[in-house]
């Protein structure tokens, strides 16, 4: 390869992450992406919004999500009744360039965390689960194949982590941001 094309191929794989990561970017994680994730995920969103925080990114993946699908019709469903539309939510594995690019990791179960942190060890500071944000021990049930009752529980418990832990969401977010501007890591 020619000295020019590598500087040419090198500038193009940092630009995308640089114009995404100049701004707190947020990742919550679930296993297929499908449920807990895209429920958490917008109502996160809307939460930061409500505050003022209309510049900042969440979005969502799974720790054993296959590409391209729907959010589960229950989640769709509850979204809807709270005037959220997650339809064309499309689920995503986490990857190493979502790692690298977020600045804080929501995982709705403790066995996501501990993966992600022995995956990607340079990350671990900024891998929680969400209940640790609201300064609470375990994770949030999968109502993956459950009952409408069981997704309708899913949903209030995501919304009420959110909501106590929404202090240190914000803090935690913004210090990684902040770290991350002055030594340029992640």
């Amino acid at each position: 390869m020619k000295r020019s094309e590598s500087k040419r191929v090198h500038s193009e794989r940092f630009l995308f992450p640089q114009i995404v990561m100049s701004r707190p970017y947020i990742l919550v994680v679930c296993t297929a992406n499908i449920c807990r994730s895209p429920v958490a995920e917008v109502l996160l969103r809307t939460k930061l919004n409500a505050a003022g925080l209309t510049d900042w990114t969440v979005s969502s993946a799974g720790t054993w999500a296959e590409p391209g699908h729907t959010a589960a019709p229950f989640s769709i469903a509850l979204m809807a009744e709270r005037g959220l539309d997650i339809r064309s939510h499309r689920s995503q594995p986490v990857t190493d360039q979502l790692m690298q690019q977020a600045d804080l990791l929501l995982c709705m179960e403790t066995d996501h965390a501990q993966t992600l942190r022995q995956d990607y060890p340079v990350h671990q500071h900024k891998i929680y689960t969400i209940r640790q944000m609201a300064g609470q021990r375990g994770s949030v049930r999968d109502p993956y194949g459950g009952s409408r009752r069981q997704y309708e529980r899913m949903v209030a418990e995501v919304d009420e982590l959110i909501e106590q832990g929404f202090p240190r969401i914000r803090e935690v977010a913004q210090e990684n941001f902040q770290r991350r501007g002055k030594d340029g890591s992640s």
